[in-house]
């Protein structure tokens, strides 16, 4: 019995021995856990800390109205939340900007999630920005900084912009647009995503609501794409979304499934009925390794693959 307890009381020492080496050799890491687990306890306090502290000033349910010097309002900013600071541009929150003109029509309405104030009185909104026309158009669109110019009556953006449309998404280098204008202006390089997977690779595209048409328009060269088709347009395209027509202007070279080269002058595509039918009444020339055709009319069925050239064909076959 004696031996046994013994036995016990050597084992419990050895243990204690390993479990102070253990602690022994690992002690460095067990210190840096517990002064990283302070300062990280200390850091999330003091961002509490200034996120309550930071502003100079807080307003709830804001209310700002700008009058010229002849006292005509000019314009109205609502907000759920103003903040000031020190040396930072006024923020403020769930914004809505509307515009009057002379004779205190209401203008243009602009909401956003978030705009910031600048002590020249320029206003930069950021992300979602919707934008009502005096007519009732709207524009929605996603932005990093759109900028609304009191002095001039002009919105502007010279970064990126996204234009949210109803079946189309349309990225850009920038936007201009007037607070008496249905028509927005997206400048630089321009790509429009359809939901049909086509796409539209342009330049300085001008997107117009006006009377309830919804029409975009670039004078630059494009190129317009499907799953098995590419269009190139010299002169630019004219597209009606109500409709589902694309005009590509000017000399339009059309590569395609009939294995060849379709050359055409202002082409238009039509893409009702989910279909992808290209025209052309102009004089038309399609060429592949084994035959040459020219023809004064063009019709070509993008989904079926099948292509007619029309009146006063003249074909050279190899």
């Amino acid at each position: 019995m004696a031996l046994f307890q013994t036995k016990k009381i050597q084992s419990f020492i050895v243990f204690i021995i390993v479990l102070v080496g253990v602690l022994w050799i690992f002690q460095d890491n067990f210190v840096k856990l517990l002064a990283f687990q302070k300062v990280t306890e200390q850091l999330v306090s003091t961002a509490e800390e200034v996120k309550e502290t930071a502003y100079l000033e807080k307003i709830d349910n804001f209310i700002l109205k700008e009058y010229s010097n002849q006292q005509i309002l000019l314009h109205t900013i609502q907000a759920d939340t103003y903040y000031s600071y020190k040396n930072s541009p006024v923020q403020i929150l769930q914004v809505e900007v509307k515009t009057f003109n002379e004779i205190q029509e209401e203008g243009l309405v602009l909401t956003s999630n978030r705009a910031e104030i600048l002590k020249s009185g320029e206003m930069f909104f950021n992300g979602e920005v919707k934008i009502q026309t005096k007519t009732g158009v709207s524009h929605e669109l996603d932005t990093e900084s759109l900028i609304v110019l009191s002095d001039n009556g002009q919105i502007k953006s010279n970064k990126e912009v996204t234009y949210l449309g109803e079946t189309a998404k349309i990225i850009s280098e920038g936007m201009e647009m007037s607070i008496d204008s249905d028509t927005m202006f997206l400048s630089g390089n321009v790509k429009i995503f359809e939901d049909s997977g086509m796409t539209v690779d342009t330049k300085n595209l001008y997107i117009s609501h006006n009377a309830g048409e919804k029409i975009y328009k670039s004078k630059e060269k494009t190129v317009y794409r499907s799953k098995d088709t590419i269009v190139n347009s010299e002169n630019g395209i004219d597209m009606d979304m109500n409709i589902q027509l694309i005009n590509l202007l000017g000399k339009v070279e059309v590569l395609s499934g009939p294995g060849g080269i379709l050359k055409s002058t202002n082409v238009i595509i039509d893409q009702s009925n989910d279909g992808e039918v290209l025209k052309s009444n102009s004089l038309s020339h399609f060429k592949s390794n084994t035959v040459d055709i020219k023809a004064k009319k063009m019709h070509y069925d993008a989904v079926t693959k099948k292509l007619q050239l029309m009146n006063r064909v003249v074909a050279v076959y190899e």
